[in-house]
């Protein structure tokens, strides 16, 4: 048998948290049975929905909108502010309970992770007898539900677990595709974010399947890179594996806190840009290339977020880096102005180090590819004759230049 992963998701961890953390507390009414949303300030009028119980969606309440619209949709719903500190410590509950079943667990955000089944398969008679044991134990032991996906692919498993919810198991393997995921819109693929599916949606691919069948060459015409790696999970094509060491051991990365809070995607996108050019030039000058790279965002309600990815070839170029940035902000961001950006890359290798390059490696022309190692290449070498404000990309000219730290 080969590798199995699970997916493992807290269905409405927010909301979830703190209706137990006020029950716990004494308070009578357990917010999962009631409209409710946790965010913003309720007397103030201000903020945005984080989680929303399942009551509040039949009243079309999303999350990621103005508190104000949602009360306007439900007048009498309940609006709790968020306690970051508590959910740290019930996801913290979570994976450390996961690990005494597989300590073969990669942890992804605060309310989901990865699960590599296959170590404890001799355990259990088939690995859904496996997913329900573990999502019911949770339930009985900390009063919590999730969802459970199971693949033989980390991003079918991904898929998977965001089928119905709440509180199921499903599967998506390969052989599943073609039923279970292709007639979805392409908007519920993993990693295909707004501006993906308005460019796709341009090119008349509308369902997962449209993309699965498409050129992947016009795809990267249109998207990049980003283009052939949503044609590879839409096939579901991901050679990746359980990464059960935290990123954060070693890492080059740089953060920058903004002057003000921002909301403007155009303008996160310059910081990104900003943030991706000096870790990459960091990464070439300590002769290192990365296999993956993460985002970190920290809000103006203080809250954080992360996001990470593998990538399918290691790189060291700022066009890599700040597009798989931009494409995982985008997937994170919650439309809460940010404070906070960063960007980390990790599970370096030395740029000696051969490198076993995939049938759909996103460097498809190697002279492209060789042109943007040589433009970065030459751009450090005049930063560090001239210094760093010698050069600066077009883009950048009239931006607010981020103040990094390290």
């Amino acid at each position: 048998m080969g590798n199995i992963f699970f997916h493992i998701d807290v269905n409405s961890a927010f909301l979830s948290w703190t209706a137990l953390d006020l029950l716990e507390k004494g308070n009578p009414t357990d917010l999962r049975l009631i409209p409710s949303a946790v965010g913003g300030d309720i007397e103030k009028r201000h903020g945005i929905v984080l989680a929303k119980s399942i009551p509040a969606k039949a009243y079309h309440i999303t999350t990621g909108e103005p508190i104000v619209r949602a009360l306007s949709k439900c007048p009498n719903l309940t609006v709790v502010p968020p306690d970051h500190t508590m959910y740290a410590r019930k996801s913290a509950e979570l994976m450390d309970y996961l690990k005494t079943i597989c300590p073969e667990i990669e942890q992804v955000s605060i309310d989901e992770c990865y699960m590599d089944f296959t170590p404890i398969s001799s355990s259990y008679p088939s690995p859904m007898q496996a997913a329900q044991f573990i999502k019911d134990s949770i339930y009985e032991k900390m009063g919590f539900t999730v969802n459970i996906g199971i693949s033989d692919k980390k991003v079918l498993a991904k898929m998977a677990s965001d089928f119905k919810k709440p509180n199921l198991v499903h599967t998506l393997y390969a052989n599943e595709i073609k039923q279970k995921m292709w007639p979805l819109p392409v908007s519920s693929l993993f990693m295909c974010g707004k501006s993906s599916v308005e460019e796709l949606h341009k090119l008349g691919i509308l369902t997962i399947g449209d993309l699965a069948c498409a050129n992947p060459d016009i795809l990267s015409l249109h998207l990049k890179s980003h283009g052939k790696m949503l044609w590879e999970y839409a096939n579901g094509i991901d050679n990746s594996k359980i990464e059960s060491v935290p990123s954060e051991l070693k890492g080059i990365g740089n953060s920058t806190t903004l002057p003000n809070d921002v909301d403007d995607l155009d303008k996160i996108h310059h910081v990104l840009l900003a943030l991706a050019d000096s870790v990459a030039a960091r990464l070439r000058k300590a002769g290192n290339l990365a296999y993956m790279v993460s985002v970190e965002i920290k809000y103006a309600t203080f809250s954080k977020a992360s996001h990470q990815t593998t990538l399918p070839v290691p790189t060291q170029t700022t066009e890599d880096i700040y597009h798989t940035a931009c494409m995982l902000f985008e997937e994170l961001w919650d439309k809460t102005p940010v404070r906070l950006l960063g960007i980390r890359t990790s599970r370096l290798v030395d740029v000696s180090e051969p490198i076993q390059l995939s049938l759909f490696d996103h460097h498809e022309n190697p002279k492209d590819y060789e042109k943007q190692k040589k433009l970065d290449n030459a751009i450090d070498d005049i930063k560090k004759k001239y210094g760093k404000n010698a050069i600066v990309r077009g883009s950048m000219l009239y931006q607010d230049s981020p103040s990094f730290k390290e």
